[in-house]
């Protein structure tokens, strides 16, 4: 398998002159340009005395400066250490010093707010959207950035070439991202990640999800987070698609103009959005009475599906092969329409352990209901006595498994099996063509009083598909099961619905699906929240915040 770094070498050399990364509508970074930086970073590096495998913070806005800030230290073999920049600045501080990181890049904005004491062994904070030098610790450090040019001149007197670019290639087994993950059941942890484990993952995905110098993409998914790196970066880049950046999460009036304007190839998501736009476009349209009588009509309802779905296509740009939704399970009722209107749609699974995938299909193979195939780079069982019928604890083994979590060896011992297998959490089966289906968390799932697994994410599904509802949390309150519910303000102001109408609208929802499961799974209350809950970067809602 070749090095990713063996590959992105390859291709700077060819794509030299072309655009490798892009703000939106500002600053555009060639692959040449880019080198040039990397280079730039590494004279900085070697000069402040950072080692290889010592720690570099990176928590910043999303940006081309990003990409290539992490590039830059990824190449140099120091530990790339990504925080998401919407952390507060006291857990920035926090994981910065967690990490054990020497150097921080960051936005001048975030390091007015963060605490400088709660860091004390950072020598340089670098303004990421500038490189600017916004701390040194000693006259030594602020030396080495501000010799930078002078340094790379020296040794470069004939000028920085295509020929000069070299990466190292014999690390393999190295540390090479500590990726702190928020997830929806326990504080952040440090999970560590090898070279090895990116390798596998870029050339999984190029064999999977062809790209070439041709494509684009737009990047909105956070950095900082293990899909989008791997995903809207990393492995798309490795091959010379132009990366372009909207820096923060877009208005969806931005995000589709974007669209269009770049004509991206893939769209990475998360399930919410494309629900949300079912809500929003399709939902709206199908449902009017007279669509019902000609969409049931065979060969009329095919044709408006279709129209349908060619429009979605041209909102996105038109040369979409891939919309890949991760972090969820897809809505069924959005999943039964999307195949109506023919959209090349896909869900994988994965997590930040994972570097970050576990399972994908081709739009073309992609089972309903699934979250694809075991992917061909790790080895990924249900621990269950019959795996295609009776749900059991997924588990994986692989090149792109995590060493363990960081300075944290309880939770990197009781992330494994005494074999070795990663411990995901989530609770699936798997058919005879390895399409695994997620059936819920481990933490989350509901033991009834007769013994009956119950698995809230089933009926959130359904509770979601009701008029009005935004999102759901189904809890258990002393062997009551409760719907947690944030409604859609947007769809009752449209209704014009009154207080009283408003008022009997949880009563409804508990009525509706309570039709639809037996009396073991059915809701006894449903409770409105008044704030959408909380979730992490992939947007999974943080159900230990919900009792």
């Amino acid at each position: 398998m070749e090095h990713y770094f063996s590959i992105l070498e390859q291709t700077i050399k060819r794509d030299w002159d072309r655009p490798a990364l892009c703000n939106y509508k500002g600053e555009t970074i060639s692959y040449g340009k880019m080198a040039e930086n990397i280079e730039k970073f590494h004279l900085f590096f070697q000069e402040a005395g950072i080692k290889k495998g010592q720690k570099i913070a990176l928590s910043a806005k999303n940006t081309a400066r990003w990409a290539n800030t992490f590039l830059a230290i990824n190449t140099y073999e120091a530990v790339v250490v990504p925080i998401l920049s919407d952390f507060t600045p006291e857990a920035i501080g926090h994981l910065t010093d967690h990490s054990e990181a020497r150097i921080l890049f960051t936005d001048k904005e975030i390091w007015e707010k963060i605490d400088k004491a709660a860091m004390p062994n950072v020598i340089a904070v670098v303004d990421n959207s500038d490189y600017t030098l916004l701390f040194a610790a000693n006259d030594t450090v602020k030396a080495a950035f501000d010799n930078i040019d002078a340094n790379f001149n020296k040794k470069f007197p004939m000028g920085f070439s295509r020929d000069n670019v070299c990466y190292p290639k014999d690390n393999a087994k190295d540390l090479s991202i500590i990726n702190y993950t928020s997830g929806t059941t326990s504080a952040p942890k440090g999970v560590m990640l090898r070279y090895e484990g990116f390798t596998a993952m870029v050339d999984y995905a190029y064999r999977h999800i062809y790209v070439d110098d041709e494509d684009d993409i737009v990047s909105m998914l956070p950095m900082g987070h293990i899909y989008g790196l791997a995903f809207e970066f990393v492995y798309p880049l490795c091959y010379g698609c132009t990366i372009h950046y909207l820096g923060k999460t877009p208005s969806p009036t931005l995000l589709l103009k974007a669209m269009k304007d770049v004509k991206p190839y893939m769209v990475c998501t998360v399930p919410l959005v494309m629900e949300k736009v079912y809500k929003s476009s399709i939902k709206p349209v199908i449902s009017k009475w007279y669509m019902k009588i000609l969409l049931a009509l065979p060969g009329i309802g095919k044709v408006i599906y279709r129209k349908i779905g060619q429009k979605l296509e041209e909102a996105f740009g038109g040369k979409v092969r891939n919309f890949i939704m991760g972090g969820a399970a897809l809505n069924p009722e959005v999943e039964k329409v999307f195949r109506k209107i023919g959209i090349r749609y896909t869900v994988g699974y994965g997590m930040t352990e994972a570097s970050p995938l576990l399972a994908y299909a081709d739009a073309s193979i992609y089972a309903p209901g699934s979250c694809g195939q075991a992917v061909d780079c790790a080895e990924v069982k249900i621990d269950s006595e019959d795996p295609e019928h009776i749900a059991g604890e997924i588990l994986a083994k692989g090149l792109n498994i995590c060493s363990g979590y960081f300075n944290n060896p309880e939770a990197s011992a009781n992330a494994f099996t005494e074999d070795g297998y990663l411990r995901t959490g989530d609770l699936g089966i798997m058919d005879k063509d390895r399409n695994i289906f997620i059936k819920g968390r481990c933490k989350t799932m509901i033991l009834s009083a007769n013994g009956q697994n119950i698995y809230p994410e089933e009926l959130e599904a359904v509770i979601n598909n009701q008029n009005y509802v935004a999102e759901s949390v189904v809890v258990d309150r002393a062997g009551a099961l409760i719907a947690l519910v944030y409604l859609d303000a947007d769809a009752i102001k449209k209704d014009k619905l009154d207080q009283e109408a408003v008022s009997d609208i949880p009563e409804q929802i508990r009525h509706n699906v309570n039709r639809v499961f037996p009396k073991y799974s059915q809701i006894s209350k449903v409770e409105v929240v008044l704030a959408p809950f909380e979730k992490t970067p992939k947007m999974s809602i943080k159900r230990f915040m919900y009792k």
